[in-house]
């Protein structure tokens, strides 16, 4: 998956580079920044893939991403339906990158990867509404008593029964 250098890509320049991880630190990788894109990915496969609510991805060109250590530590998943590729850390299993088989040209790469900025801040949500029930939906959060850096949305309040309107006595 490393990209070639070439005079076409070299004049490609990127304006900076942003360094990436796996958690085992077994595989690096870089982009050229900005990236060309971000978003939040709340589907099915992303969801499983990642074994999250969602994944925050940022997408670039693959002539713009290159693996600096660990090639051959990368593992490969190529989805039987879609023929898109997802690749991971086999030491740690930490995600690297996405490939969709309809665009082979673009990769996607985890944004928890980078420490640092990509150049692009995940403003889009895709497939939302495949999005599970429990996963958070942006209400609004307190500190839990007790248990610094713990935050939580308090209890749950039930609805109260409405008196009825047509109240009527008997004399």
């Amino acid at each position: 998956m490393t990209a070639r250098t070439t005079a076409k890509n070299l004049a490609k320049v990127p304006a900076g580079v942003a360094k990436g991880q796996c958690l085992c630190g077994k595989v690096h990788v870089e982009i050229g920044i900005p990236a060309r894109w971000a978003w939040h990915d709340h589907s099915w496969a992303s969801r499983r893939a990642h074994g999250a609510a969602y994944a925050t991805y940022v997408g670039c060109w693959r002539s713009r991403f290159r693996v600096t250590k660990g090639a051959s530590v990368i593992a490969h998943f190529e989805d039987a339906t879609t023929g898109d590729t997802r690749s991971f850390c086999a030491r740690c299993g930490t995600p690297i990158l996405y490939a969709r088989k309809r665009a082979r040209q673009m990769v996607n790469l985890p944004r928890a990867l980078f420490d640092g900025r990509t150049g692009r801040e995940p403003l889009y949500h895709i497939a939302v509404g495949e999005a599970p029930e429990w996963a958070y939906r942006g209400n609004a959060l307190r500190p839990l008593k007790g248990y610094p850096g713990v935050m939580w949305e308090g209890p749950r309040r039930r609805k109260r029964s409405a008196p009825p309107d047509d109240v009527s006595f008997e004399l």
